[in-house]
């Protein structure tokens, strides 16, 4: 195998399988166990690959209601907005935006109760302008990743 998209060939196999072992790797992409292991720490390094962690799916799990919020922040409480949100156990996802909103954040819940529950206590925040709440009636597409690029598969 070419070196060239060697760390891209490396991430995508790990997207099939981050559980593979450095063994698998190597084999699968015709290259060293220790050259595997060298991209691998160089890739965790530079922040490409940030963590192994596996994908819940959290409607088995109980978590079955979905809520994407939208919140208008007041000047300059964005950052304390978003870290409130951020560490929120059951929010999923954070963005700062542009458009009509300054944040939209996604959370699972348990049921609309548990929801309503934690939303209110989220947005008793003085510096929460205003918040539209909407629930996920059919999630098409979540938690994707994608492969990265390589000449292979331009």
């Amino acid at each position: 195998m070419a070196y060239e998209n060697l760390d891209e060939d490396l991430v995508n196999e790990l997207l099939g399988d981050g559980r593979a072992s450095l063994r698998s790797l190597a084999e699968e992409l015709d290259v060293s166990v220790t050259t595997v292991s060298n991209h691998l720490s160089d890739l965790e390094e530079d922040g490409v690959i940030k963590e192994y962690t596996p994908v819940v799916n959290y409607d088995a799990a109980g978590y079955d209601v979905t809520a994407v919020i939208q919140l208008k922040a007041e000047g300059n409480a964005l950052p304390e907005i978003t870290e409130t949100l951020k560490d929120h156990r059951q929010m999923t996802s954070v963005y700062e935006v542009t458009g009509d909103y300054d944040v939209i954040a996604i959370g699972k819940f348990k049921d609309t109760d548990d929801m309503n529950d934690q939303i209110k206590a989220l947005i008793t925040d003085p510096n929460i302008n205003q918040s539209n709440t909407s629930i996920v009636l059919n999630a098409v597409a979540e938690n994707n990743q994608f492969e990265l690029k390589t000449n292979n598969n331009s």
